[in-house]
């Protein structure tokens, strides 16, 4: 047969994602391969997998194949759609004789073309680096949500029809998945640029965002997962790095319940099932969790290289530095998404090494912070943040007389939002002061100082403030943040130290409800 029922491709779509659920990640491919010029969603199945495959890797030749498995799929989605195209007749598409002749297959293949070409879009953004390609890309997108919109008015157009079957529950978790996934991103630009998005009709209301992510995550449609996983990135990852630090754990822990049960040896289920046990502060069981996610498949490498990366932070929180080094050295030798921080981690961790320790390792620190300025990469055009301050801070061992970093490996917990976790714990929270506090007493009493040294004297009070604040010394806490402000015009080279400062100030003023002084220094700290 060379034509495949829409219920028909729903089933064995459904049982691709099982399988690949199931680490049976090649077995879901081969399963969709055949049909995927024929039957779209076979198309967005098949092309989607690639897709997380070449995010994962940051392969060129994966990205490749993902952008051209997504032309395809786009071909075979455009095959099924309405003869005129939603977009050239938006204004006829919503009306309600439209709506109606649209038929059940049109209205799924609006919805899959739209998803291939959000993907498409992504890939583009990472493959290349010139502007033609990223304002395509942003005209992609452009379209998506606009296709996305449509089927939302469709949706709430058809919504008190009688004859709702299986397919109809399917096209609405995609356009829930489509319409909250777009206002959630969204919702995280910068004002200004989001305020320019809504003049040119995007939307990025956050509430609605979570809404319809939660809706569809709860329906039984094949897209009820990825919903999930959409709402577990942004409770487990993005709240923490764009947001005050506080994640909805318990949310977080309802939504993987069920998958836990169905797919106990999942690696993707496992592992952010690890991740929101570091979030809680239980390091010890995530470091057992992340084992077993390592041990679970072999195909997917990248999956244990996410587990090194948390692992890595794990034996940070907990200063057991030979273990990070461990996972840092996998890491810069296995994965490819960003050597300069690869090579930087190991190098600061090893700066946490006795001297013994270190030559051990036979590691030359020296020579690694001198190899970072070399491997920083641009995505779509721009370098990465992380990256530019690793080879900022890398520099001063770029004379020949080296100018040793001091703490550097609690310096990048900072950065990545660490304190904020390891706050959790107030025993290893206890011992990261007395490192602090060491390495102050060691600083004051050397005899002849570099010209990093107020910097330096900054960037520990900065962090030891943060040890005091989650241990409740929030006197101390903020005696060490003033001293910070108060050195301002000394500070040479880290001028990231006092408006960053700025902010833990305010939450800190938050926490103690004066929330006057707390709007007025992360005002000023912006």
């Amino acid at each position: 047969a060379s034509k495949m029922d829409l219920k028909c491709a729903l089933e064995e779509c459904s049982m691709a994602l099982n399988l690949f659920l199931n680490n049976k990640f090649s077995e879901a491919l081969e399963l969709l391969r055949p049909w995927s010029k024929d039957s779209m969603y076979h198309a967005l199945g098949y092309s989607t997998i690639l897709v997380m495959q070449a995010a994962m890797t940051f392969e060129q030749q994966d990205i490749q194949m993902g952008i051209s498995t997504m032309k395809d799929a786009l071909q075979t989605c455009q095959r099924f759609r309405k003869r005129s195209t939603v977009v050239e007749s938006l204004s006829n598409l919503v009306s309600k004789q439209a709506v109606d002749q649209l038929s059940e297959e049109e209205m799924h293949a609006e919805i899959c073309y739209a998803e291939c070409l959000l993907q498409k879009a992504a890939l583009t953004f990472v493959q290349d680096e010139n502007m033609i390609n990223f304002i395509k890309g942003g005209l992609k997108i452009r379209t998506s949500y606009q296709i996305y919109k449509e089927c939302h008015q469709v949706l709430q157009t058809t919504q008190g029809n009688k004859s709702k079957n299986e397919t109809y529950y399917q096209f609405e978790g995609g356009v829930k998945l489509g319409i909250g996934a777009f206002n959630l991103m969204l919702s995280l630009l910068p004002g200004r640029i989001l305020r320019l998005l809504e003049f040119i009709g995007f939307s990025g209301n956050r509430e609605l965002g979570l809404c319809q992510l939660r809706e569809g995550a709860s329906g039984s449609s094949l897209r009820a997962i990825l919903c999930t996983f959409t709402l577990l990135v942004y409770h487990t990852y993005v709240s923490l790095i764009l947001g005050t630090g506080e994640a909805n754990l318990q949310e977080a822990d309802s939504l993987l319940e069920p998958y836990l049960l169905k797919f106990p040896n999942g690696s993707i289920i496992l592992f952010y099932a690890a991740r929101i046990d570091i979030l809680k502060g239980n390091f010890e069981k995530a470091q057992l969790r992340f084992q077993d996610c390592i041990a679970a498949q072999q195909e997917w490498k990248q999956i244990h290289h996410l587990c090194y990366w948390e692992l890595m932070w794990c034996y940070t929180f907990q200063q057991d530095w030979l273990q990070a080094y461990r996972y840092a050295d996998l890491l810069s030798k296995e994965s490819r998404w960003s050597k300069a921080i690869y090579v930087f981690q190991k190098a600061a961790i090893l700066c946490m090494l006795p001297e013994d320790d270190l030559k051990r390792t036979g590691e030359d620190i020296v020579s690694l912070f001198r190899q970072v300025d070399g491997l920083k990469q641009r995505i779509a055009g721009k370098s990465i943040p992380t990256e530019k301050f690793a080879v900022r801070k890398a520099r001063r061992y770029a004379c020949p007389q080296p100018v040793k970093l001091i703490l550097p490996a609690l310096e990048m917990m900072y950065v990545w939002n660490g304190f904020a976790i390891v706050g959790k714990r107030a025993d290893l929270t206890e011992n990261l002061l007395v490192t602090i506090e060491k390495e102050e007493t060691a600083l004051q009493n050397e005899t002849n100082h570099s010209e990093y040294y107020v910097d330096d004297v900054c960037m520990l009070q900065l962090l030891k403030g943060l040890c005091l604040k989650h241990l409740g010394r929030l006197m101390q806490a903020e005696l060490c943040f003033s001293k910070v402000i108060q050195s301002e015009k000394q500070i040479k080279y880290d001028s990231y130290l006092v408006p960053f400062t700025l902010y833990e100030l305010g939450l800190l003023y938050k926490q103690q409800d004066e929330t006057e002084k707390a709007i007025r220094y992360i005002e000023t700290a912006k």
